[in-house]
């Protein structure tokens, strides 16, 4: 199995990486790796070729920063109360048709970045989630062939602020602070995965704590369904991420309730797909 991410050495260009045999190897340019390219849909779909290996650089985890992995999504899609011992920790039945709502890109922050309490609220939740990564445009899918529409997972922290997100009916103002939404840091082509991303166990740890601890086998709405769905609305296309939702443990439903405080570290970690890991900052005034 092949891990790819979008990382920047210092004083080099932003490019892609692959992690093979525990150790990170850079890929200077011969992948292109700016906002606007679409070679890595091609890296997942077909993997590295010997000569691109060979000239791969090793690269100093520590010394890279971390991009995300997919550098401007077009749309990030979330499902809400997928899991049904969340919806039922927040007094919530299972919906019969799933919550959607949507993030911007300006929420979105890289695996080591710092996730940003702001100054107007002290409600920040955490929420572990596996990010669908769409490969090609699509339109009304079917069950059958809604999997051949993703092109890759990664790890999502779907980061709320909780009493805004009750200000309103619908979520959105809630899970649209600037710095909240943590994404990536390696991006897994589907295949190395079960279908579907099916059967794969997801964490969150707060300092160290396990606060969510289940499996993406017991998500409500799976991955090729939430597929059919939106596509009957609108068209996927390369780049759109998709969140699936969270299990339960999350900060408010704890008595007391637990918020991400500055100078915590918040972890997801999903089986196969990686470690998403963020430092927690206060908004400078």
């Amino acid at each position: 199995m092949s891990r790819y991410a979008r990382v920047t050495p210092p004083g080099r260009p932003t490019q892609w990486a692959v992690e093979r045999g525990g150790e990170l190897w850079g890929l200077g340019d011969q992948v292109p790796a700016g906002v606007h390219d679409t070679a890595w849909l091609d890296l997942l779909a077909h993997g590295l070729s010997a000569r691109q290996l060979g000239q791969a650089e090793p690269l100093a985890p520590e010394s890279v920063r971390w991009e995300l992995p997919v550098a401007r999504p077009g749309k990030v899609i979330c499902l809400g109360l997928n899991y049904a011992a969340h919806a039922a920790e927040g007094g919530n039945a299972a919906p019969e048709y799933p919550s959607f709502f949507m993030r911007g890109a300006s929420s979105l922050i890289a695996h080591g970045a710092p996730l940003v309490r702001p100054r107007v609220s002290d409600k920040l939740d955490f929420e572990a989630e596996l990010a669908v990564v769409i490969g090609r445009r699509a339109r009304h899918l079917t069950e059958a062939d809604a999997l051949s529409a993703v092109a890759g997972y990664a790890c999502f922290n779907d980061g709320t602020l909780r009493d805004y997100q009750r200000r309103t009916a619908q979520w959105t103002i809630g899970k649209n602070f600037d710095g909240t939404g943590g994404f990536g840091p390696w991006l897994v082509p589907a295949a190395d995965l079960p279908p579907g991303a099916a059967g794969l166990k997801v964490e969150s740890r707060l300092n160290g704590r396990v606060m969510q601890s289940d499996d993406t086998g017991h998500m409500i709405v799976t991955v090729a369904r939430a597929l059919v769905l939106l596509s009957e609305v609108l068209t996927l296309e390369p780049g759109d991420v998709i969140a699936m939702g969270t299990p339960s443990g999350v900060g408010y439903a704890r008595t007391p309730p637990v918020w991400m405080q500055p100078g915590d570290r918040i972890e997801i970690e999903i089986e196969g797909v990686g470690l998403l890991a963020n430092p927690v900052v206060q908004e400078e005034v």
